[in-house]
């Protein structure tokens, strides 16, 4: 992948996944992986398993809610390879309940994770990435960008909201490539901390058909190759089998 190889690639959500499958495949393919999340005991056993095929990765501990954290992360990447050329705001949570469940503290945090944790990394990338004359935001969305499911409503809201910051970058931005992946069902840790038993039963029938990882990460690979003059602005991935 031509425009992949030396690129410096900032993940979060990287310790398992989407976030892990990406950074596998894109060091893969030349690039340099700065891997981030909370759990650094697996992002250290990924990064020196991507080290030894002979790829290039890096990791530190990142709490994405943090907007210091965040770019205390994004800085430690252009520290240690001189610019970012992409940063892939990937970290999410989806703990589902239908709205009379009334679990607040799960729906501040969904908008925590979901849409601060995005804004958060724009603004510690944006800078750096003007000043080096472009760069790329890949933000990862879902099919929750596109339909309303019950005991989704605050998660579907959470993934418009990352829909409609992705294209207003995007229309602000002269040089800086903006996409918005938006996965269908993929086999995932996303859900683990659902707490309604309900949700957990619907999830649980959705996963019956599911993606693995490596489909979205090949959509990320995807949107970084093509030549700087392309932005591909959005990529929805579902199952071939999935209605949803």
């Amino acid at each position: 992948m031509l425009n992949v190889a030396e690129k410096v690639v900032v993940i979060t959500g990287a310790s398992s996944g989407i976030g892990e499958a990406t950074a596998r495949l894109l060091a893969e393919n030349g690039a340099k992986v700065v891997l981030g999340a909370r759990r650094t005991e697996k992002l250290g056993k990924i990064v020196e398993e991507i080290r030894d095929q002979g790829s290039t990765a890096e990791f530190r501990a990142v709490d994405v809610t943090n907007r210091k954290d965040m770019q205390a992360f994004v800085h430690f990447a252009k520290d240690k390879f001189g610019r970012v050329d992409v940063i892939f705001n990937n970290a999410g949570v989806m703990p589902l309940s239908p709205l009379n469940a009334l679990k607040v503290e799960e729906w501040d945090n969904m908008i925590d994770v979901n849409i601060h944790g995005v804004l958060n990394g724009i603004a510690a990338g944006l800078p750096i990435m003007e000043a080096q004359g472009g760069g790329q935001f890949i933000n990862t969305a879902s099919i929750a960008a596109h339909w309303v499911g019950p005991t989704a409503a605050v998660y579907c809201a959470t993934k418009y909201a990352v829909w409609a910051i992705s294209d207003g970058l995007r229309q602000e931005s002269k040089n800086i490539r903006v996409t918005l992946i938006s996965p269908g069902v993929v086999e995932t840790e996303l859900g683990s901390d659902i707490t309604d038993d309900a949700s957990k039963g619907f999830l649980q029938e959705l996963r019956k058909i599911a993606l693995t990882p490596d489909a979205i990460a090949r959509a990320v690979l995807y949107a970084i190759a093509q030549p700087e003059d392309v932005d591909v602005n959005e990529v929805i991935v579902r199952p071939t089998a999935s209605a949803f």
